[in-house]
């Protein structure tokens, strides 16, 4: 299989003893989870020589090896949607995504997606690291969260992006409308978020097991049977700040998910009440630091102004 990749990668293993694919995810966070398990089925990883399999535990000076494939034929069409863009360089592109965009494509949704305005947008100036479904995306927000994203145009801001975020170099700050009134002003939720056990497509705190996430919150106005926070991410777990709100007894509102369904059929939500609002970073070619405030969409300030 080594002969046909484009990219190879080298690391060595340290005291971590966890599962190959584990150990991946945490040390590639350019790449997804799903990616990473393909790599492994396809033979394109070695561990001291030998094609590793997903189950295998890392030991410490352990040699791995990630062979990159060739990048098959562009399937994803670009598509000439509106952006809403914040910032624009040859380097990086900052949007401010709005509600009901999935970020890239994926079954079911393989057009109307970020990617796909994008593609039409920067045309070949895109980071090729994730593969023909994801150029250029360097994190995720979830298709009804709305706000900042930082879209990588090569691959050397791609890896730094990556590695800023891995080493919690990223500014995040999201704002959210949740359920019941939060007692404490401020606070800190450090607990582990993993594959919930039951339900494969869900999140959830796995004592134990889950990956370490920490979110911390700051109360910004309280209203009647409701509470609107600023919330900061210390890590980027999948579905962090949902989970982790959830866990506490205050899911975000219009998450039908992780929410509680009464609350929000009371309050006729069709979507959540998540804004990723900051987002801050070291440009990866200036070095000059850059942050940027999307502000509260209109409908969740609509929202927000019939409570009491």
């Amino acid at each position: 299989m080594e002969r046909t990749f484009r990219e190879k990668i080298e690391l060595v293993g340290g005291k971590d003893n966890v599962r190959l694919d584990q150990w991946l995810t945490s040390n590639l966070t350019q790449f997804s989870r799903s990616y990473i398990k393909k790599l492994i089925d396809k033979g394109m990883v070695k561990v001291n020589g030998i094609y590793g399999k997903a189950n295998y535990k890392i030991k410490e000076n352990d040699r791995i090896q990630i062979f990159l494939p060739q990048i098959e034929n562009n399937t994803i069409k670009a598509e000439k949607l509106k952006l809403d863009i914040l910032y624009e360089d040859n380097s990086v592109l900052v949007i401010n995504k709005g509600k009901d965009m999935v970020v890239h494509p994926a079954a079911g949704n393989w057009t109307g997606t970020l990617v796909n305005a994008v593609m039409y947008h920067c045309r070949d100036n895109l980071s090729d690291i994730n593969g023909i479904t994801r150029p250029g995306i360097v994190h995720r927000i979830d298709k009804d969260t709305t706000g900042v994203l930082v879209i990588a145009k090569n691959n050397r801001s791609h890896r730094f992006l990556s590695d800023s975020f891995k080493e919690h170099k990223i500014k995040r700050v999201y704002n959210a409308i949740v359920d019941g009134v939060v007692g404490a002003n401020s606070g800190k939720i450090d607990a582990p978020i993993g594959r919930h056990p039951v339900n494969r497509k869900k999140m959830a705190v796995t004592p134990g097991k889950g990956r370490h996430a920490i979110t911390h919150f700051n109360v910004k106005k309280r209203f009647t049977g409701t509470t609107f926070l600023e919330l900061r991410l210390e890590t980027g777990r999948t579905h962090q700040i949902r989970v982790h709100m959830s866990y506490i007894g205050h899911p975000v509102l219009g998450d039908y998910v992780y929410g509680k369904k009464h609350s929000n059929k009371k309050y006729f939500l069709e979507t959540q009440l998540l804004h990723a609002r900051i987002l801050g970073f070291t440009h990866p070619e200036t070095g000059k630091y850059l942050e940027f405030d999307s502000g509260l969409p209109g409908f969740f300030e609509k929202f927000m102004d019939k409570l009491v």
